[in-house]
């Protein structure tokens, strides 16, 4: 199918997970994404060990890779040819870090007014809009820390979700800058954060305090809106989420668990009564699960049509049957050789789901190309290669390692 966003061309520079999961999203969707890296050893993110090391894999499918040396004065100069025919730039790198090197919005918007300069931060507009910022610092000052942890243990969530809610947000407002650029011609500066994002998140939560004037507990301490929404043992030594959200699902699962005792309850009829009766019904479910195993938990919840799941590492779900159905993941190359699936898009399009169409990038394995489709003669690449300006697939290791450092103190 035509992918919509065919003959977009977006220049990124990003580190991490922010940017480079806008590029993703951009890319799989059809827009030439080309990630300017620095020359020599590359965006440092290729490098990062333990819970960084997937993070290069997972976001930079489906973009070409630019190993260019924006320092040097011959850089910066290929670097704003480069953006002059582009139609977005994005960037996370520290606050006016890329202002410092004269490529910031308002020194680019003259030779190109219809650019759309996407700056992906810690921060919008306010006190805090020039402090550096992780994921994992806006979750503890967000509220999403204390939410997710036991009382008086913050804990970050298991996923960077505000790096990559932040990179979604991002193409939201540069998709937006699209549609109006098309009526107007006219180009934009497109902001997204990290904190906001997390502000967001935790929305429900500060209105809940608004309408009961209650601060809302930590997830393991809430009061549950539901009777049964709860992790439970099983037979088996695993474990099991059930989820009984109505007063049907409530009949379903007494009769497919043969409870006629719990059905005949006039205490557990509704779901509030439920909710009040939690002290007393869960150890009853924590006892019944108990002498079952999750397998045959999970085909009684699914037959009766009851909310459940089995509790999975991350790197189980290689092994998921739905993940299996052909388009739900990508294969892509790892950098010690081999490849691995990772989900595609979490959307389809016209029945079908989003493709590779390049697979991670080698540093500066489109250089030249990049290069000769600017119009640069072969002359003129060999002498930018020569002087360590411009780094390509193969010869990077021979290449200086003075490439733009531009990183420092970013936004995740």
């Amino acid at each position: 199918m035509t992918l919509p966003l065919s003959g977009i061309r977006v220049v990124e520079f990003s580190h991490m997970v922010m940017g480079p999961s806008c590029g993703l999203v951009l890319g799989d969707l059809g827009a030439d994404v080309i990630k300017i890296e620095p020359v020599g050893e590359g965006d440092n993110t290729r490098r990062l060990p333990g819970s960084g090391a997937g993070f290069f894999q997972a976001f930079n499918r489906n973009k070409r890779s630019l190993a260019l040396d924006v320092k040097a004065a011959k850089g910066l100069a290929f670097a704003k040819r480069l953006i002059a025919r582009a139609d977005v730039l994005t960037e996370n790198f520290r606050p006016g870090g890329l202002d410092g090197l004269g490529l910031g919005y308002e020194a680019l918007k003259p030779d190109n007014p219809g650019l759309i300069y996407c700056s992906l931060k810690g921060f919008l507009s306010g006190p805090y809009e020039n402090r550096a910022a992780l994921d994992e610092v806006v979750q503890m000052m967000g509220g999403l820390a204390y939410m997710t942890g036991p009382p008086g243990r913050p804990l970050r969530a298991g996923a960077p979700v505000n790096d990559i809610m932040g990179g979604m947000f991002a193409v939201i407002g540069i998709q937006a800058a699209l549609l109006e650029r098309a009526r107007t011609g006219r180009g934009q500066l497109v902001r997204s954060a990290l904190f906001e994002n997390n502000a967001f998140l935790v929305s429900p939560h500060m209105a809940q305090f608004a309408v009961t004037g209650q601060p809302a507990a930590p997830m393991p301490a809430r009061t549950s809106a539901w009777g049964i929404y709860d992790v439970f043992d099983t037979r088996d030594g695993n474990q099991i989420f059930i989820a009984v959200v109505t007063d049907t699902q409530w009949r379903a699962f007494c009769e497919a668990f043969a409870q006629p005792a719990m059905l005949a309850d006039a205490t557990l009829a509704t779901n509030p009564l439920r909710v009040a009766a939690r002290d007393r019904l869960l150890p009853s479910l924590r006892a019944l699960f108990k002498n079952l195993g999750r397998a045959e938990i999970s085909r009684i919840c699914e037959v009766a049509n009851i909310g459940f799941a089995p509790i999975r590492r991350p790197d189980e779900l290689l092994d998921d049957p739905h993940l299996a159905c052909p388009g739900a993941m990508i294969e892509v190359a790892l950098p010690q050789g081999g490849s691995t699936p990772i989900p595609a898009l979490p959307i389809e399009m016209n029945g079908q789901r989003l493709k590779k169409r390049l697979d991670i990038p080698r540093l500066g394995e489109h250089s030249a190309d990049i290069a000769h489709g600017l119009g640069c003669e072969p002359e003129l690449i060999a002498e930018l290669i020569a002087e360590g300006v411009l780094g390509v697939d193969g010869a990077d290791a021979e290449q200086p390692a003075a490439g733009a450092n531009f990183s420092e103190t970013a936004s995740a």
